[in-house]
């Protein structure tokens, strides 16, 4: 029998995305994850500066009228991205520029963290309740928020 040389675990890759502004500062919390895992961050391209290395994907909303095209854009320019970094896990804070990573996270079998954002104490996310369906991990930063999502986890607030 041959003696097999086990590979070492490596550490599993990060995909951290959000939207600009208020999602994307409760996601930068997380940035020490990036210091001890390999990772990257994905955002909305805004005016407002973000750290280089980012991804950065064309920021639309439900208002917006060409939303249909840039979500075909920006998911076109997701799976780039995911066959180019590969990751592992995917963790968000929500929105729009979400759906693309959650959707190749099911599709690929990979693990799926949502955290509902710190903005919503007594209303649930419309992200968090379609994401919360195949989530691994659904964290909540407001006790209150539970009574929407009954097996989401509480730890605190990320600020």
């Amino acid at each position: 029998m041959k003696n097999r040389k086990k590979k070492p675990l490596r550490s599993p890759k990060l995909c951290l995305v959000s939207s600009s502004g208020g999602h994307w500062e409760q996601l930068q919390k997380l940035k020490p994850l990036t210091a001890k895992y390999p990772g990257f961050f994905v955002t909305e391209r805004t005016r407002f500066p973000v750290p280089k290395d980012t991804y950065r994907m064309l920021q639309t909303d439900g208002k917006d009228p060409l939303m249909p095209a840039k979500m075909i854009w920006n998911s076109l320019y997701a799976l780039y991205i995911w066959m180019r970094e590969k990751p592992d896990l995917v963790i968000t804070t929500g929105t729009m520029v979400a759906y693309p990573f959650y959707l190749l996270s099911v599709l690929f079998h990979k693990k799926f963290i949502f955290i509902e954002t710190f903005a919503r104490a007594n209303l649930p996310t419309v992200a968090g309740q379609k994401m919360q369906k195949h989530a691994d991990l659904f964290f909540v930063q407001w006790e209150s928020q539970k009574r929407f999502y009954p097996n989401a986890i509480y730890r605190g607030c990320l600020y």
